[in-house]
């Protein structure tokens, strides 16, 4: 059989006769009158090449034809119906998800960390995978569904993404503990003289935005030590006198290190969460989306 013959009326009152076994019933049920459900029923008997219902004593009684789709055709019609509806409002309590969220290690810790407790608590049976964010592929990522959300920085930011704003971060002067330079009033000088390590996400890098800040101004910092991570970054800092230029969000707690003012302004960047439009109106997305801009 051609499915191109059928529309969804014929299959619904199908549907309907097939558990009503008669005409009239029919009729009221779909809302139709006798005539037009008499000639649907003969649309289908014509389609199907079965007579699909005979007249019974008391009614109609069906083929075996018509016995073999009844339930098939009423799966299939509430399969259609629960695809159609409206989304359900999420119940995280009940939920039970993976969410594949990409993120540096500094916007796992400044973001994810305040958020996860409550994800833990609302959302039970729910999991949340943290990818290393790789900025050139990200969107492909999203449309693809391999990743349900990313947070990027402003700049560079795919413009093909729903994006919303979590914070904007500025930078702080950071060393360990009891570190003979760490105190409010250094100066540029002593400042461009000190040993600094940075955070190179690609490796090798030893130029950010404080030596561009810098170099605006004809000046230049002596950088020994270029790393991959923040965490190891924070280490190093801890156990020597080398100091670094870090977002604030993610020293503002530490016990182990000293955060100062730097000596000059540097300018600062926009933290953005984003998704793509596949998730923009999925309900349990959208409830992540919230707790998240509620954390931090």
């Amino acid at each position: 059989m051609n499915i191109g013959a059928l529309d969804l009326n014929l299959l619904l009152t199908l549907d309907v006769l097939l558990a009503e076994l008669n005409v009239t019933r029919a009729a009221q049920r779909l809302n139709l009158s006798q005539p037009s459900v008499s000639a649907q029923l003969a649309r289908l008997r014509s389609i199907f090449n079965d007579p699909l219902l005979l007249p019974g004593p008391r009614g109609m009684l069906p083929t075996s034809r018509a016995e073999a789709l009844r339930e098939p055709l009423r799966l299939a019609l509430e399969s259609l119906q629960r695809a159609i509806a409206p989304p359900q409002a999420f119940e995280p309590d009940k939920a039970n998800l993976t969410w594949r969220i990409a993120a540096t290690d500094y916007m796992s810790s400044a973001i994810m960390l305040p958020v996860i407790g409550t994800l833990r608590v609302a959302a039970p049976d729910c999991r949340v995978a943290v990818f290393g964010l790789n900025p050139p592929l990200v969107a492909q990522q999203l449309e693809k569904a391999e990743l349900d959300l990313i947070f990027h920085t402003g700049d560079r930011a795919p413009e093909t993404l729903h994006q919303r704003k979590l914070f904007s971060e500025r930078y702080m002067l950071a060393g360990r503990i009891g570190h003979p330079h760490l105190h409010p009033g250094l100066t540029l000088d002593t400042f461009c003289q000190l040993e600094h390590l940075i955070v190179s996400p690609d490796g090798g890098g030893f130029s950010a935005a404080t030596d561009s800040a810098l170099a605006r101004i004809g000046r230049a910092r002596r950088v020994v030590l270029s790393v991959p991570h923040f965490l190891f970054m924070l280490e190093v800092l801890a156990s020597s006198d080398m100091v670094a230029v870090l977002p604030e969000r993610l020293v503002r707690r530490s016990t182990q290190l000293q955060v100062i003012e730097p000596p000059l302004d540097v300018p600062g960047f926009d933290i953005l969460m984003m998704w793509h439009e596949r998730m923009q109106r999925d309900p349990a997305h959208q409830w992540l989306r919230q707790q998240i801009m509620a954390a931090v």
